[in-house]
């Protein structure tokens, strides 16, 4: 499982727990299976009426991800790359053919294919930016979904509350506070889980595919630039070197966090003084 999202979850668990131990005398008075139904109900049948069925459905297959670490093969493809370059750099056609056959990126395959066909660089870009383009809106209308729900939890909370006072309009005139407090209380728990809901589950589902997004499109532009590459014939050892920058890390691109110790870092400090 996904280490932050297992963190995330647990942390969950933790406030609901406090919330339901030490703010409330039972911890039944936070549960209103009505209210809970009207929030879900509600969210669900207004997220239906806004998108087309089969992308909610494809939709609810992606919230396995959320829970599960995904591998982008960024390392497999930058090998991948540099081997191809390799082949292709000693004019060897056929063998750069047969490696083909192995590859597992339908969008490494489609570039080097386009490479070895003697396609124009540019021609070969446009196409491949294109798709990544199209994966690009393609997955922020997925994650945009969550985001819709998001904001329909809270307004279908804020209907169960209506209804709630309603009811408890109707026996005002009937009951006491006794009456009338239980039925405020429940006539809130609407608004409880549909904020709850809301930032809990939907907002960071979203946030959690957006995040997924972005890496998947830095592993294709990196894939776009090794394609680049190989089509101008650059030298295999300078393909790895500019491929494996986009692998690389640093606390800061601009400079190296300053020494805070040692005799090097004392002697620094008093030439800067």
């Amino acid at each position: 499982m996904n280490a932050s999202t297992l963190i995330g979850m647990l942390v969950s668990c933790l406030l609901l727990a406090c919330v339901l131990l030490f703010t409330a005398e039972s911890p039944d008075s936070f549960l209103n299976l009505p209210g809970l139904a009207i929030v879900l109900t509600g969210t669900l049948a207004a997220t239906f009426i806004s998108y087309p069925l089969r992308e909610v459905i494809r939709v609810v297959r992606l919230v396995g991800i959320v829970f599960h670490r995904e591998n982008t093969y960024v390392r497999d493809d930058i090998d991948e790359l540099v081997s191809l370059s390799r082949l292709w750099f000693k004019g060897d056609v056929r063998a750069v053919e047969r490696a083909l056959e192995g590859a597992r990126n339908p969008f490494l395959r489609t570039g080097v294919q386009l490479v070895i066909a003697n396609t124009k660089e540019s021609e070969i870009l446009d196409l491949l930016r294109w798709r990544i383009a199209r994966l690009k809106a393609r997955e922020h209308a997925e994650a945009q979904i969550f985001r819709t729900m998001a904001a329909y939890a809270p307004a279908f909370g804020m209907l169960g509350t209506l209804v709630g006072l309603v009811n408890m309009l109707e026996v005002m005139e009937q009951g006491g506070l006794a009456e009338i407090g239980p039925r405020m209380a429940v006539a809130l728990l609407t608004t409880f889980y549909g904020i709850l809901l809301a930032n809990l589950v939907f907002k960071p589902i979203a946030v959690k595919l957006e995040r997924r997004t972005e890496e998947r499109l830095i592993a294709m532009n990196m894939v776009l630039e090794g394609i680049a590459l190989i089509s101008k014939r650059r030298l295999p050892s300078f393909i790895e070197e500019t491929l494996n920058s986009f692998m690389a890390t640093y606390q800061d691109e601009i400079r190296d966090p300053p020494q805070t110790s040692g005799p090097d870092a004392t002697a620094g400090a008093g030439v800067h003084d």
